[in-house]
């Protein structure tokens, strides 16, 4: 499933990069990742700049949509847990059993507080209740 940003009524931005499009709200990000992709922490440099331009140290949440099938590179886990201390809240939108199968490896590797749906509605409110827990003053919900 494609995600449509508009159902969401927030304001956003759409950035089509080479590993995939991305949506950036004020708080948090929605990625789709071409299928066949490999991420890497190199390979990622498009999207980190993106995160650094928006949510600089402000804690922000990340939502894969994984629609798509794709790799995630697990030698660069610690690189990606200690980059991005600020991602506060990391949903991932399965759409089979293996791709869940997946994550629970993924999972070993990242320190993420991660959390695995089937849908956005429920995975949105969870990023952004967790987000609203944030010691910071600064989100905006």
């Amino acid at each position: 499933m494609n995600y449509n940003p508009v159902l969401f009524k927030k304001p956003f931005e759409t950035y089509n990069l080479k590993l995939g499009t991305v949506y950036v709200y004020a708080n948090f990000l929605v990625s789709e990742f071409d299928e066949g992709a490999d991420i890497t922490f190199k390979n990622f440099d498009e999207l980190a700049f993106i995160i650094k331009t928006h949510f600089l140290d402000k804690p922000f949440g990340f939502i894969a949509n994984r629609k798509n099938s794709y790799s995630i590179n697990l030698n660069d886990a610690k690189v990606f847990n200690e980059t991005f201390k600020n991602l506060k809240a990391y949903a991932i939108i399965v759409y089979s059993d293996l791709t869940e199968r997946i994550i629970e490896i993924e999972s070993h590797f990242f320190k993420f507080n991660r959390k695995v749906f089937k849908d956005f509605d429920n995975a949105i409110v969870w990023i952004e209740d967790c987000l609203s827990k944030q010691e910071k003053p600064s989100y905006t919900k």
